[in-house]
């Protein structure tokens, strides 16, 4: 073995799977002539192919000049190749450089440098090249290529932070151009106007601005919607027929307005949510309570409030969803129209929900989030009992989260969905964690993967973990369209923690939200067993047959990882009552 400090670039294609799948051949043909050039220009600045990597290639070059105009000259390649084709066709490629330091043997190049500069490449938008500070150090700003800073950047799996740059040829722009827009977000969007007092007296006036605080507050723990800061919501107050304004200058589908009558330590409050798309009011009503209960940290007034609200919003853009050709639905409908049917007991809403998730896809191919729900949606089907194919659609699954994550990598929903394929669906313990620890690094506010990082600690970890975790993610979603979610998996946390009073509590709870939902009567049903309540288990046993004629001790282990022990619980339950192995 030979040691050697080099420069390294790895290259690879952006949203490779998705172009792949498109046309495979034609792939494959236009990445050949894309190696065939490489192989004719690397010789050219003192570079050479170390490997190929699929869809990537890892170069070696004796200098930091010649790596930087070869990226270049590939670069330039690749764009006139796009020229002609259409955007969803084209094929960009990313590229990352580190100065490393390697071994090499006969069939490889080893160091923890090689798997940084790997690293540093996912960095790199389509188009682009970045590098790390040990390479700036080689290239001359304006001279050898125009440089940008990035600033220090945190890559997976490396403890410290990384000096980053981006670069491009000298004069090529003025400016290096800025990565993509961000993608776009499909979330309804709500502003909640400042409300009226209905008396001139001055100390009511800031009553107003508590409720519309206390609200906003609330409906921003929401994943699901989006709320404009009061800051921009101020302007709106007292001002009479303003709705198509607040859809015009705010982007705000829906407005949350109202007044209220204070008198003796007493409040009533006069809410209405108004579609600013129509101008119609979907939904009205009055709360009243004590004036001190505003100024409480978890007011029971604003949060049933808000609760309220974020109830009568979805429940109308699922009822579009349910009504409305796909063509015609907003890309927000779509989406919490495809989520929540997706969790409905109904085989015809299960089915379309799939039917809106796939409208939105063609509509926005490149976004890991609808990709990322329906993975969710075959997952699903397989743990309701629904698939005939369980290891095929484990297969979609996959399929559509590695697309996803082709397009974003650092999606966190994505990862915790795929973490949670792998811990419910596969048993693969370590690749569960390692998706979900990263969504968790991606967005420690994501309540989606703390709620699937409970499931795999009830399943392979520790169950005091999954209690902590469960409670962490309701905290984070207080007010989610899919609570009743959030209370089955903290049933299911609390069953592993042997706590089965909470167990049956919280699966109850969740029932009364979804009363067809099978795992969650699977839940309740293994604790019933296990405390001796055998005759509610009975009857518990009798509505999942309900649900699952077919149902078998045998079938429902096919259904996922059979391996846990959490499923083998359930399995010794049903049996306990009786229902057949096979």
């Amino acid at each position: 073995m030979t040691r050697s400090t080099k420069v390294l670039l790895v290259m690879d294609v952006v949203e490779s799977v998705r172009i792949m799948e498109q046309d495979q051949d034609d792939f494959v043909r236009r990445w050949q002539q894309l190696v065939e050039h490489a192989e004719q220009i690397l010789p050219l600045h003192g570079g050479r192919i170390v490997k190929s990597l699929g869809d990537g290639l890892m170069l070696e070059f004796a200098s930091a000049q010649g790596g930087a105009k070869a990226a270049f000259a590939l670069q330039h390649f690749s764009q006139r190749a796009n020229a002609a084709l259409s955007a969803d066709r084209q094929m960009h490629l990313r590229v990352g450089g580190h100065l490393a330091s390697f071994v090499t043997d006969q069939y490889d190049i080893y160091g923890t440098d090689v798997n940084l500069t790997a690293r540093i490449c996912t960095l790199a938008g389509p188009g682009e090249i970045v590098i790390t500070a040990d390479l700036r150090d080689g290239l001359t700003d304006a001279l050898d290529a125009d440089i940008e800073d990035l600033g220090d950047c945190h890559l997976k799996h490396v403890k410290e932070p990384i000096r980053a740059y981006r670069v491009g040829p000298v004069g090529h722009s003025p400016v290096i151009p800025a990565s993509p827009d961000a993608p776009p977000d499909f979330r309804p969007t709500i502003a909640v106007i400042p409300f009226e007092a209905r008396s001139n007296e001055p100390e009511h006036f800031v009553i107003g601005e508590m409720i519309a605080d206390g609200v906003i507050a609330q409906l921003s723990r929401s994943p699901d919607i989006r709320v404009i800061s009061r800051l921009s919501t101020t302007a709106f107050r007292g001002r009479s027929g303003t709705m198509r304004d607040v859809e015009s200058r705010l982007a705000a589908s829906f407005a949350l307005s109202g007044s209220y009558i204070a008198s003796g330590g007493k409040i009533l409050i006069i809410a209405e949510l108004t579609d600013t798309r129509t101008n119609e009011i979907i939904w009205a009503d009055r709360v009243s309570g004590d004036t001190n209960d505003l100024l409480q940290t978890q007011s029971e007034l604003l949060n049933n409030l808000a609760a309220a609200t974020s109830r009568a919003l979805i429940d109308t853009e699922v009822g579009q969803s349910l009504i409305q050709p796909l063509p015609r639905l907003d890309s927000s409908s779509l989406l919490l129209g495809g989520i929540s049917m997706m969790h409905r007991s109904s085989t015809r809403d299960f089915d379309r929900s799939r039917q809106a998730l796939d409208a939105l896809i063609d509509r926005h191919g490149r976004i890991a989030t609808p990709r990322a729900w329906l993975a969710k949606w075959y997952i699903m089907r397989i743990m309701r009992g629904l698939s005939d194919s369980p290891q095929r659609d484990t297969q979609l699954a996959l399929d559509q989260t590695k697309r996803a994550l082709d397009s974003e990598p650092e999606s966190a929903l994505t990862l915790a969905i795929e973490g949670h394929a792998y811990c419910q669906l596969l048993g693969k313990v370590d690749e569960a964690n390692d998706r979900l620890s990263r969504a968790v690094r991606a967005n420690p506010s994501e309540p989606m993967a703390w709620l699937f990082k409970s499931v795999a600690s009830s399943m392979w970890g520790s169950a005091a973990d999954s209690v902590d975790e469960s409670e962490y993610a309701r905290g984070l979603s207080p007010i989610d369209p899919l609570k009743y979610l959030f209370d089955l998996l903290t049933a299911a946390a609390f069953l592993s923690a042997d706590e089965h009073v909470r167990a049956i509590e919280y699966a109850r709870h969740s029932l009364r939200m979804n009363r067809h939902h099978s795992p969650t009567l699977r839940v309740l049903l293994t604790a019933q067993v296990e405390t001796g309540l055998m005759a509610d288990a009975g009857e518990t046993l009798q509505a999942l047959l309900k649900e699952e004629p077919n149902l078998t001790v045998s079938a429902y282990l096919s259904m996922g990882s059979g391996g846990s022990v959490t499923r083998q619980r359930c399995a010794a339950a049903l049996r306990q009552l009786g229902l057949a192995d096979n």
